[in-house]
């Protein structure tokens, strides 16, 4: 049998624990599926006294997570410490310089350094493995980077945050309020005190931006995507897409067009019937279009400490069962100077058109104006619906338009154009309707 690997884990919260664990707990089925053992022989945390749940006393404590790094006796450097710059930044640096194999979960460091990092680990001939960053448990970055050799990629999109997911689940399902969604998430667990990350879209930007490199052999462009929240959903936009056939989703979107790549977060109008449409709660869901495959669906737990600490494992595991001198694949699919700088695509059409919300006052020609504006700009609408504001707002209506395949720039000025009009009495909705099988 070969050598042990010798794993040292920066990083001792939730996740790092739940790793230290499973490769506790499951060490005799790890050595039989890698044919060597896994051992953890140095960990470094803030805190050395802390209960963790989990016994290490048989590993080297470093204070310091770049020291520990640099060492010659730990062959795979875990990094889930967090953040994009600091300790997490410099320790991975310092194992892939120092020639270690590095596992990370964490996706915002990847979103702004991932290239830079993926060069040192192709000179250096050692792998960083990344699953757990991108979708928790689902193994989309494996399937990405190995399973699809062949084929071309046109599109990859999904559910790729459990929190915003889960709070629009809850909305559709109980008919409350996004506050109060929210505050239940907070005290579930399932959002942060600050959840501004989650709820404003940045999260699934960051992941968005790694599969988009993977799919398009592009250079991460993180900076470059049209990101908006879902702070904004009323329960008005939910009950009007239910009765149009349609469930909001928070979706991240990455298409080959003409003109370069898109990139795109949002809140979404996705069919009912749709397959993403049914994907509930904190569960997350990755779907790729090529050429050759037709399209994937990928489902599963996209959070939590169990789901990630399997997908950190997965990768632990797989350079455990690689052998010294073996040639590893590039860490995004192409070789990373090899990279194609990231062309930002004009925000065009895409299936399906726009769900529009406007709350209108309760006058005549206001109906006739909205139409007008829409003609104007070449809009060609599929519905046209008059409602009452409520029955506690007098004087407003609320008109919810449906259109037809258009671009980003003519649904703007449309909306500005009735916005400068002066017939809304509130904020317009404007929510794309994307297709999705």
């Amino acid at each position: 049998m070969a050598e042990a690997l010798r794993v040292g884990i920066a990083g001792l919260g939730t996740v790092g624990a739940s790793v230290a664990c499973v490769l506790n707990e499951k060490a005799a089925e790890l050595t039989r599926q890698c044919g060597r053992d896994i051992v953890v022989t140095a960990v470094s945390a803030r805190d050395p006294k802390r209960d963790r749940g989990v016994d290490l006393s048989a590993a080297k404590w470093f204070d310091d997570a770049a020291q520990m790094a640099e060492r010659a006796d730990i062959d795979v450097f875990v990094e889930l410490i967090g953040g994009d710059e600091g300790p997490a930044r410099a320790s991975v640096k310092a194992a892939l310089e120092a020639g270690r194999h590095v596992v990370t979960a964490n996706k915002a460091l990847l979103a702004k350094h991932g290239v830079q990092l993926a060069e040192i680990a192709e000179k250096r001939g050692v792998l960083l493995n990344y699953e757990a960053a991108v979708a928790g448990g689902i193994p989309v970055i494996k399937t990405m980077r190995e399973a699809m050799a062949g084929n071309q990629v046109t599109r990859v999109f999904g559910i790729l945050n459990g929190t915003c997911n889960y709070i629009l689940t809850r909305m559709e399902a109980e008919g409350i309020s996004f506050d109060a969604c929210l505050k239940d998430a907070q005290r579930l667990g399932y959002a942060e005190a600050d959840p501004t990350f989650d709820i404003e879209g940045h999260d699934t930007a960051h992941k968005l931006s790694i599969l988009t490199s993977l799919a398009f052999g592009t250079r991460i462009a993180a900076n470059d995507i049209y990101m908006e929240g879902i702070s904004n959903i009323t329960q008005a936009d939910i009950r009007a897409a239910a009765e149009l056939g349609y469930r909001i989703k928070l979706l991240g979107v990455a298409q080959r067009t003409d003109s370069g790549i898109e990139q795109r977060v949002h809140p979404t109008m996705v069919p009912t019937a749709s397959v993403i449409a049914q994907v509930h709660g904190v569960t997350n869901a990755v779907a790729i279009e090529t050429d050759i495959l037709g399209e994937l669906l990928l489902s599963g737990p996209g959070a939590g400490g169990n789901a990630t600490a399997s997908a950190v494992v997965g990768d632990i595991a797989d350079i455990a069962k690689s052998r010294p001198g073996f040639q590893h694949g590039p860490v995004f699919g192409w070789p990373a100077k090899e990279l194609k700088p990231y062309k930002k695509a004009q925000m065009r059409s895409h299936a399906g058109g726009y769900f529009i919300r406007l709350t209108v006052h309760d006058r005549i020609g206001v109906f006739a104006a909205i139409a007008k504006r829409m003609a104007d700009n070449d809009i060609s609408l599929e519905s046209i619906v008059q409602q009452a504001a409520g029955p506690e707002i007098e004087a407003q209506k609320t008109v919810i338009l449906v259109t037809h395949e258009t671009t980003e720039a003519a649904v703007r000025k449309a909306v500005e154009g009735v916005t400068k009009d002066g017939h809304l009495t509130d904020k317009p909705q404007v929510i794309r309707i994307e297709r999705a099988e």
